[in-house]
């Protein structure tokens, strides 16, 4: 992975206006959202910068930027600001054309809009069962409703007979599906996958893709930051 700066915090100055030629993206080294935006940027090759930001500790310049305070943030060298992460994937999809991640049918775009809205009512599942664990809770019901909705998602690959979610090709679907895959052992629930043969096969091409090993941590990274933000203290700058 290539280097990634420091986060910046409240008493950080604000940045310059961005350079022509790039575009900046304001980001957290393991905000799973901000990698969305990572990734697209790095699979379409968009020149950019990345301005980390420490979460717990935003500068006042940022907020005014996106006043919910949330990452990604892109913002182009004529001050334009996009934010939300599957908002600024369209938006890049869009702004650079040259490789498309998107399909052309308009059918298929619909298909992956519904894969990403019922993956929209996954994610949740994810946190709440790698903090309950954390905390000593009971998360058999949540592991449960996590295995049966992760299993639809099983299902439409074994019935599109794919490799990946939009083709036998990646394609913008999977890369906004896989941050919380790539920490599903880390987050408790890699044994939920044990009956989606389908969606394990899936797991394991998204390992092999340059753009996937470009912008990951390791499992061990992911669980350290895990770990200290569940002590309310997020080591956001761990590791460099």
């Amino acid at each position: 992975m290539a280097p990634s700066p420091k986060c910046q915090g409240k008493a950080c100055p604000a940045p310059g206006p961005v350079p022509d030629g790039l575009i900046r993206l304001y980001s957290m080294r393991f905000c799973p959202f901000a990698q969305r935006a990572r990734l697209v940027l790095t699979a379409k090759g968009v020149k950019h910068e990345i301005i980390n930001i420490n979460l717990k500790d935003k500068p006042d310049w940022f907020l005014e930027k996106n006043p919910s305070g949330t990452v990604p943030v892109l913002e182009t060298s004529s001050g334009q600001v996009i934010y939300e992460s599957p908002i600024t994937c369209e938006y890049l999809e869009e702004a650079f054309p040259e490789k498309k991640l998107l399909p052309s049918d308009p059918f298929e775009r619909a298909q992956q809009k519904m894969v990403l809205e019922h993956y929209s009512k996954v994610i949740p599942y994810f946190y709440k069962i790698s903090m309950g664990k954390k905390r000593g809770e009971d998360v058999s019901a949540a592991e449960v409703e996590f295995t049966e909705k992760v299993s639809q998602l099983n299902e439409f690959l074994a019935k599109k007979k794919t490799k990946y979610f939009g083709g036998d090709s990646i394609t913008m679907i999977d890369y906004l599906i896989w941050p919380w895959f790539e920490r599903a052992e880390m987050m408790g629930v890699k044994h939920c996958l044990a009956n989606t043969p389908e969606l394990r096969k899936w797991i394991e091409c998204m390992f092999e893709d340059p753009v996937v090993k470009a912008t990951m941590f390791s499992t061990e990274v992911h669980k350290v930051f895990f770990n200290s933000y569940m002590d309310g203290k997020p080591n956001y700058d761990h590791g460099l």
